[in-house]
This record gives C-alpha cells, sequence and structure tokens, in this order.
C-alpha cells in the first residue's frame, strides 16, 4: 500500500471516565489512542463511527463549538452504549497555528 495524502490533522481520543468490567473492550480511565485517519489497533468500532464523523468536521474546516464546546479542538463524547466518556482532541499537523493548511510546495501535481 502506498499512502500519497499527507494528513493534516492528528487525533487523540482518551478515556475520562469509566470502568473496565463496564466495557465490552474493557476501556477504563486513561487509556489513551492517537490516530490521524485509520482507525487506531484496539479502538471500539462503535465508537470510531461516531469518532470519525467529528473529525471529518475538523479535517473539513469546522470546528467543534459549534456543538457547544469551549475548546475549538477539543470536546467531550459519551460510547454508544453510554458506559465510558471520552475526550477527543483534535492537532493540526501540517498546518499553521490557526489551523490553516499551508500551501502546496511548489511543483506539486496530485
Amino acid at each position: 500500500m502506498r499512502k500519497w495524502i499527507v494528513e493534516d490533522w492528528a487525533f487523540t481520543l482518551t478515556v475520562t471516565e469509566g470502568k473496565a468490567e463496564n466495557c465490552r473492550l474493557g476501556f477504563e480511565a486513561g487509556d489513551t489512542f492517537t490516530f490521524s485517519y485509520a482507525c487506531p489497533d484496539g479502538m471500539c468500532p462503535r465508537v470510531m463511527t461516531e469518532v470519525y464523523t467529528w473529525c471529518e468536521i475538523i479535517r473539513c474546516g469546522g470546528d467543534f463549538t459549534y456543538r457547544g464546546s469551549g475548546e475549538k479542538y477539543e470536546m467531550d463524547l459519551v460510547c454508544p452504549c453510554q458506559s465510558i466518556r471520552f475526550h477527543l482532541k483534535a492537532v493540526p499537523i501540517n498546518r499553521d497555528e490557526n489551523g490553516s493548511a499551508f500551501p502546496d510546495p511548489p511543483g506539486t501535481n496530485y
């Protein structure tokens, strides 16, 4: 496989509340997953379907304040089973501090 897209966002999903015995995959407070596009190893597919939507909002230029979050690139969410709470943080990579994409280098043809 030859990946040709340079990712411009990284995401961290951290379990903030929950006990292993309440989660099918055993997530508990402190568990952290870091990813850019692909689903991280060990992540619950039900959680990832929701998280992926929020990641796409960031990738398309939106932010989490429209959802009621006080932070532009951070938000809290609950798993579909309502047993685990997460904190999602988007971090711009290959972007400036305002989240704007760097221009493509001269001569780049995609």
